[in-house]
């Protein structure tokens, strides 16, 4: 059984935390289109002495969801999400889980390394707390240490993805829990979510396929390198942050290095002091997933949710008549 604050969404999917790429314009939209929206806390970045930028991000989202259910009753936003990359080089997760707990944030997402600190916090102040995950072994730490559900993230995602096929993780997760799980991997369209229920999954976590929206901080070539590229056109590397993780191949080529001649980078070079483990000399290497082969187009983010679930209730009814 779900939550309640993850029950009645249009389709069962709750949008990734993209680095950069996810902002409030993001967000909103995603909630308004009835999934659940999501951002990494890192990416409200003020300026030296100015108040926390995460503080005035958190005040717009709430704000402008809570305008929309009073003017829509009978079709509120889904919840949003707030990522806590939970790493020790993360100086500012003790501040940002304080604003997020002042903000009552519905749905916590914490990314490299399970925190009990950072599970409580979600609970005191009535959210859940969802933790990523790459292995079944990780999956177990996160639910000792108080995670309320998980999300295993399989081959192919974007970002920090992990290597195992999402039949086996889902598999072995469902093993022994019961709780939320939710899917990341590939999943670009409404039948590859209905597949990650059939699997084993409550929710699929998608991205990849929101940075090619108007409402993404992503540079335009970012977004129509994704409308070019396909799942041929994505490297898995750990040369730019330490963890491997998918990027596009013509952002490697761009970038005059060979994709397929990479160095490999160890784990103790992560830093997130900055807001990402990318060194600066990496910022135009850009992740994705290999699902972006269904992404045909720069649109709305409203007209991306409104194709997924109308090709979700497709697969549905195409499955029912078999």
């Amino acid at each position: 059984m779900l939550p309640p604050i993850l029950q009645n969404l249009r389709i069962p999917v709750v949008a990734s935390p993209m680095f950069i790429v996810s902002g409030p314009d993001l967000v909103i939209a995603q909630c308004k289109s009835g999934i659940v929206g999501s951002f990494p806390a890192l990416n409200a970045r003020e300026k030296d002495g100015e108040p926390p930028l995460l503080d005035a991000w958190l005040t717009r989202i709430a704000e402008e969801l809570d305008r929309h259910n009073q003017a829509n009753p009978d079709r509120p936003a889904a919840p949003f999400a707030v990522n806590q990359i939970v790493h020790r080089s993360n100086a500012r997760l003790e501040r940002d889980i304080e604003i997020c707990h002042r903000h009552k944030v519905p749905i916590w997402i914490t990314s490299l390394g399970a925190r009990v600190e950072v599970n409580e916090a979600a609970h005191d102040c009535g959210g859940i707390a969802l933790h990523d995950v790459i292995n079944n072994t990780f999956a177990r730490k996160a639910i000792e240490k108080g995670a309320d559900g998980l999300i295993a993230v399989a081959a192919g995602a974007g970002g920090h993805a992990g290597p195992q096929s999402p039949f086996a993780l889902v598999q072995e997760i469902r093993d022994w829990f019961e709780g939320p799980l939710l899917l990341s991997g590939a999943i670009a369209t409404g039948r590859a979510i209905l597949a990650a229920q059939v699997m084993g999954a409550d929710l699929a976590y998608i991205g990849s396929p929101f940075i090619a929206t108007n409402e993404a901080n992503a540079d335009a070539g970012y977004k129509q390198m994704i409308v070019e590229s396909g799942a041929m056109d994505i490297v898995t590397s750990s040369l730019f942050t330490g963890v491997s993780g998918n990027y596009l191949a013509p952002s490697i080529r761009n970038a005059g290095m060979d994709p397929a001649n990479l160095a490999e980078a160890d784990a103790s070079s992560m830093n997130f002091g900055s807001g990402s483990s990318k060194a600066k000399a990496w910022s135009q290497i850009w992740g994705a997933g290999q699902g972006i082969g269904a992404v045909r187009g720069i649109e709305p983010a409203t007209d991306r949710i409104d194709r997924l679930a109308e090709e979700y209730r497709a697969a549905k009814e195409a499955v029912s008549r078999r």
